[in-house]
């Protein structure tokens, strides 16, 4: 069961990623959005 549900959520991921950022600068710019999310998140400036 957990197996299955791992594997469902890393296909999920996957396609996500694969579609979101077609470019290089495209993933460099949704890995940006996520240290800026993650550092609001924590309170850093």
């Amino acid at each position: 069961m957990v197996r299955k549900v791992f594997l469902a959520l890393a296909l999920t991921g996957l396609t996500l990623s694969g579609t979101a950022c077609k470019t290089i600068k495209g993933a460099g710019q949704d890995i940006e959005s996520v240290g800026e999310a993650g550092s609001d998140a924590i309170g850093n400036p």
